[in-house]
């Protein structure tokens, strides 16, 4: 993991940039829609299983935006943390507000599809987004969130617990399935979002040195 960092001149981020721009060219041409809706159809016949619906709708609900800004606030009050919890902010805000005004202005709306499984009783909280006629979702903000929280927690913890940490990109696995079984993305702006949940956390984390957190003659 602690070689999970690139620089901004990489390889490694021009294919992430190349492969997020040619997905946004896509999705923008509508040239995967048809695979996208074709896909989403598919998941609307399969819901109707109870505990299948409700447990999805828990893991779509931890994607929400306050969860993850609520732990970075968290870890930037206590002290030996404090680094992590700036770098885990930022990203946060960063790749939430970028995220919500590309879904406004790529024209590729959520599925017009309605969820027929069972419903939980609690209403999910509203997502970050900005005044604009569409709802859009190119690409996915609560991949784009959970991936950046994952990227930038495991490293963190990468050398106290080197195989462990890895357990953390449960979380935006998870919510992002969750988020296509309750027909509110779609795989392509699902794979956007790792890729721009990934470039945001490695670029802020760069930036701001995340690396010297293995320091505390640093911190």
């Amino acid at each position: 993991m602690q070689n999970w960092l690139f620089d901004i001149r990489s390889r490694t981020f021009f294919f992430l940039v190349l492969s997020f721009l040619v997905l946004g060219y896509f999705a923008v041409a509508k040239i995967v829609f048809s695979f996208d809706t074709s896909f989403e159809n598919y998941l609307q016949t399969i819901s109707g299983n109870a505990p299948v619906d409700l447990t999805m709708q828990v893991f779509s609900e931890l994607g929400w935006v306050l969860y993850p800004i609520f732990v970075s606030i968290i870890l930037f009050i206590i002290r030996n943390t404090r680094r992590l919890g700036l770098i885990l902010l930022l990203s946060l805000l960063v790749g939430s507000m970028a995220a919500a005004y590309m879904r406004c202005y790529t024209d590729y709306e959520k599925p017009d599809l309605q969820f027929l499984g069972m419903n939980l009783s609690i209403k999910s909280g509203a997502d970050l987004g900005v005044p604009c006629k569409i709802d859009g979702t190119f690409p996915a903000g609560y991949t784009v969130r959970t991936t950046i929280f994952a990227f930038i927690i495991s490293y963190a913890l990468s050398r106290r617990f080197p195989h462990g940490c890895y357990l953390i990109w449960l979380y935006p696995i998870l919510v992002s399935m969750s988020r296509l079984y309750l027909l509110q993305e779609y795989p392509t702006t699902i794979i956007a979002g790792v890729i721009f949940g990934v470039l945001v956390a490695n670029t802020v984390s760069k930036k701001l040195k995340l690396d010297v957190i293995f320091d505390r003659s640093k911190t």
